[in-house]
């Protein structure tokens, strides 16, 4: 265990930590030799979190203590330090778990590794195909403007059938570069309550279509207000996909509270469920839906949001069936940097569908 000030420097180190931990002055030199895994940025911004929000973090690195001779993958919580009848944070207490041994820490790096290579081959594919998908969307509107009164009608259902895929592809490549995070956007600042109205407005077309009863219930007023766009975005992919996952109807009910100073939404459905096991439905390209109807990122995207604001998403089956989704995210980190992916410029394609949802 360490115990540091805001800036970094050590001021206390338990006799563990000193037989294990190399003997610097500071925790950015004590684990200058260690790798973290994500979501650590550095310790300036994580010891920043924790004094400006009050709220603990946590973190996975490998590292190679001092009487070993392989690394372990250690388990490192940062908690806030309070004097007694004090309201604002004084220190940062680090404490270190030691956890799997060398083959698993590999793995896991190699695993982060191959992830992080991923996302950067498909931002540079995503960002490549846009241009040119754009215009072959441009000309298929144009040639079915043209088609529109002929009568060509193999010609017309070809042309349909091409402008389909096009749009399809158009929205893949909007979530990929939304899950690679290259672009920021705007999106203004309300409260979260709003924020889930706001969500639940966006699907209500298709709600309704689908002859679901939609039911809101907000535990709290007194919630936080939230800044960019993340939370929304993925209060709209849970509801869509609840709404997806109820195509003969059913109850879709979306709570909302604060408890113990974090954010709680959860978004609970009477639909077809999760499957088994329930993990999978936060990996990448994993989708339940019916081909040509989902591209497995939206879960994922929202996992990796709510990863990054220190928070958590869980999915699990309901009483009566169907899925329940649960968000937790400290409500000092609601105001996380709001990041997006953007679509390519659709003139002459208003019906073209927004890839960012």
């Amino acid at each position: 265990m360490l115990v540091a000030a805001r800036d970094g420097s050590i001021h206390y180190r338990n006799p563990k930590a000193v037989s294990w931990l190399p003997d610097r002055p500071d925790l950015p030199g004590t684990f200058a030799e260690a790798r973290f895994l994500a979501p650590f940025v550095g310790w300036p911004h994580e010891l920043a979190l924790i004094f400006d929000t009050g709220h603990a973090l946590q973190f996975e690195c490998a590292i190679r203590p001092a009487d070993r001779s392989c690394a372990v993958l250690a388990s490192l919580r940062c908690t806030p330090l309070r004097e007694q009848g004090q309201e604002h944070v004084t220190g940062a207490v680090i404490t270190v778990t030691e956890g799997a041994r060398q083959e698993v820490v590999e793995e896991k790096l190699e695993v982060s590794k191959r992830l992080a290579s991923l996302g950067k081959l498909a931002t540079r594919v995503a960002h490549e195909l846009n241009n040119p998908l754009d215009g072959i969307l441009r000309y298929i509107n144009l040639a079915m403007r043209v088609t529109t009164d002929q009568p060509h009608t193999k010609l017309t259902d070809y042309l349909t059938e091409s402008r389909t895929g096009a749009i399809r592809m158009v929205q893949i490549i909007g979530e990929l570069l939304e899950f690679s995070r290259t672009t920021d956007g705007e999106f203004g600042e309300m409260n979260i309550n709003e924020t889930v109205e706001q969500a639940i407005k966006s699907t209500t077309s298709d709600a309704d279509a689908n002859g679901i009863i939609v039911a809101a219930d907000f535990h709290s007023q007194n919630m936080p207000h939230t800044r960019g766009s993340r939370l929304y975005q993925v209060c709209c992919n849970l509801i869509k996909n609840a709404v997806d996952a109820m195509p003969e109807g059913g109850r879709l009910s979306v709570t909302t509270g604060l408890v113990d100073g974090e954010v709680v939404i959860e978004v609970a459905d009477t639909g077809s469920g999760l499957p088994d096991p329930v993990e999978k439905v936060f990996e990448p390209f994993f989708t339940t839906k019916e081909p040509g109807k989902g591209t497995g990122l939206g879960l994922a995207i929202c996992k990796d949001y709510i990863d990054e604001m220190r928070g958590t998403i869980t999915a699990e089956p309901g009483e009566q069936g169907g899925a329940v989704f649960t968000v937790r995210v400290p409500a000092g980190m609601c105001h996380a940097p709001n990041r997006l992916g953007t679509a390519p410029d659709e003139t002459d394609t208003s019906d073209v569908p927004d890839p960012r949802r």
